[in-house]
């Protein structure tokens, strides 16, 4: 049952129904939700709910209806953020998890695993104890897996996953590794599901052969009750009467675990197909569905693996499979980060030489932004986001030091470019250190129990009625106010609590400010992307750059610019932007940037950067990333 307290409960008040729940043995968990004070608990608790309503500081008592209480989003509405190490799943990052299905050798793993993490895993997975069908087949390295596997995380800087199949493994599993698995035949093993609740270590649970949903989200409820509460569930196909994949992979259960549970859920199409050339439509799928993640199986040699090679990705294959998530993953809100782990490093770093102030970032507008929004899918809880009234606040806060970052809008799929920031790149000295694509998807947000006909007044940002044109023509009785941004407006709306006035802006708004949402997906085209960049006083990444930023002016002569762009031609460099700015006090005078897929600061680009310097008056490097 759930127990909302009163607003003004006394600590003795709150003292007391903790201690009668605790008499009758509950298992308790103490809530925020919505700024009230909640306590969930499972247990007979040896009263009636009667018992609970009438206990001085309760307002109200609601029994949970589900088998499962402690995974239930009744018992605890939030999405449960598991993090390993520097690594979240469940956030807005698409977390992938790959390597060989067993560790055969020191050689392997290390090879495998570089690859991996070069393509953008952050989480290394190989098996030292394999559950097998056959008595006969590899049943893994044992305990010298295991320390294969920790030097794959000191060397390479991946946590590491591995499977546990008895009680009897729980000491070495906690000496050696970061997750422990429970594979698909003991998902209803309950005593080792309550040895893994015991470990202290994140979990991944895998359903079972023939499991429903209710009976694996019954195993996850063994583990919660053991204490543990960091547990990724991982979908990885069930047994069914179809003959032509290993088994058959349920992507429906992303839907139906996300609305029963407050659980991240990785999907693992590796095992549900059984193919190679079956896992990346299927992961592409998931992703689609809206996982938190992936487990992949990766092997350099698959046809001489010990196990399970014929359903592991080559590492190329891994890594166009990478790209293509990268591009889907925005779609459905998340973000792939191929410089996850360096970045947690890099800002890690920071933090240690110049203090908290090193690790805040500034972004356009109030908590609850799109702006907002690319700042925490960039950097996670890396960094403090820092809301600002301007553009050029936030270039004035990083050269005050007050901000370490800054996370700007660069252009629109829809309108177009933001020219001020052009400018203001242009003005000061910063460098792109990275960037981010956001779908922008634009809801009508209101009070709650408000209706799109009691409407008559609608508060956004500009560029918010402009995406969202074609539906504001249906209603032109409407009065447009315009606001500073789409976080704001959602604000106004709050305070004002006049049923008549709505906003338009993200999910996030509505959500932060307890709003509801009256209409879904109301922005006129749904490829409404934005393009933010992360600028910084130096490089962050230590990865591959594969993209750069280049500004400059070629002379007010015939052909100028065309010498400039022929240089990139004639060395194979693909330009992917090409933007004019007029100098300010030359008029008719302009300057180019462009982005280019290329490291322009690499060693084999210098004789290119050299070229280009000979045909220009003024050239800048405004960033690699």
């Amino acid at each position: 049952m759930i127990l909302i307290l009163e607003d003004d409960i006394t600590p003795e008040q709150k003292n007391r129904i903790l201690s009668v729940l605790r008499q009758g043995g509950c298992i308790i968990r103490e809530i925020s939700e919505a700024g009230q004070c909640v306590i969930g608990a499972t247990g007979s608790a040896g009263h009636d709910i009667g018992y609970f309503e009438n206990l001085p500081g309760v307002a109200k008592v609601v029994p949970i209806s589900t088998s499962f209480k402690l995974v239930s989003r009744q018992m605890h509405p939030h999405n449960t953020v598991v993090k390993v190490g520097d690594v979240a799943v469940g956030d807005e990052r698409i977390v992938v998890v790959a390597g060989p299905c067993a560790v055969e050798s020191r050689e392997q793993a290390l090879t495998i695993a570089r690859a991996v993490r070069r393509y953008g895993a952050v989480l290394f997975r190989g098996g030292a104890f394999k559950p097998r069908t056959s008595p006969y087949s590899f049943q893994g390295l044992g305990e010298e897996g295991l320390k294969i596997l920790a030097q794959v995380r000191e060397e390479v800087g991946l946590p590491v996953v591995t499977e546990i199949t008895s009680p009897a493994q729980a000491d070495v599993m906690v000496k050696y590794v970061d997750v422990v698995q429970v594979g698909a035949r003991n998902m209803q093993n309950f005593e080792l599901l309550k040895c893994v609740g015991r470990l202290g270590k994140p979990v991944v649970l895998k359903r079972g052969l023939s499991a429903t949903i209710e009976e694996w989200l019954m195993s996850a409820e063994y583990i919660l009750s053991e204490g543990n509460d960091n547990v990724i569930l991982c979908e990885r196909g069930i047994r069914t009467f179809e003959p032509y994949t290993r088994n058959t992979l349920d992507l429906s259960a992303i839907p139906v675990i996300k609305a029963l549970t407050h659980l991240p859920v990785i999907i693992d199409p590796s095992h549900a197909t059984g193919m190679r050339e079956k896992v990346s439509p299927m992961a592409r799928a998931a992703v689609a569905a809206g996982a938190d993640g992936l487990m992949i199986e990766v092997h350099h040699d698959p046809d001489h693996a010990l196990s399970d090679g014929a359903q592991s990705l080559y590492p190329k294959q891994f890594g166009r499979l990478m790209r293509n998530i990268y591009v889907i993953a925005p779609v459905v809100g998340k973000q792939v980060d191929f410089g996850y782990l360096d970045k947690a490093s890099a800002v890690d770093h920071l933090k240690q030489v110049g203090g908290e102030g090193a690790r805040k970032a500034g972004f356009l507008g109030e908590m609850g932004t799109f702006s907002h929004k690319a700042c925490t899918q960039y950097f996670g809880d890396k960094v403090v986001p820092v809301p600002m009234g301007s553009f050029r606040e936030i270039f004035e806060s990083m050269s005050q030091g007050r901000t370490t970052f800054g996370v700007i809008p660069l252009e629109n799929s829809l309108a177009g470019s933001i020219h001020q920031n052009y400018d203001l790149l242009l003005e000061y000295d910063f460098t792109i250190i990275g960037e981010i694509t956001l779908r922008i998807i634009h809801h009508l947000v209101g009070l709650p129990g408000a209706r799109t006909e009691s409407v008559k007044r609608v508060f956004s940002h500009p560029q918010g009625f402009q995406q969202c044109r074609e539906f504001l023509n249906r209603h032109p009785d409407w009065d447009l106010v315009s606001t500073k941004d789409t976080a704001a407006a959602v604000k106004a709306v709050k305070e004002k609590a006049d049923p008549a006035d709505a906003a338009i802006a993200g999910k996030e708004a509505a959500e932060l400010y307890e709003m509801e949402i009256i209409e879904e997906g109301i922005e006129t085209n749904p490829r409404n992307f934005t393009r933010f960049v992360v600028i910084g006083t130096q490089p962050l990444e230590n990865g591959p750059r594969c993209k750069s930023s280049l500004v400059y002016s070629a002379g007010n002569r015939p052909g100028a610019l065309f010498e400039t762009l022929k240089i990139f031609a004639e060395n194979g460099i693909n330009l992917v932007k090409l933007e004019s700015r007029p100098i300010h006090g030359k008029p008719w005078e302009y300057m180019f940037y462009v982005d280019v897929e290329a490291d322009v600061e690499s060693d084999a680009f210098q004789p290119v950067l050299q070229a280009l310097e000979e045909k220009t008056d003024f050239l800048r490097v405004l960033g690699s990333y």
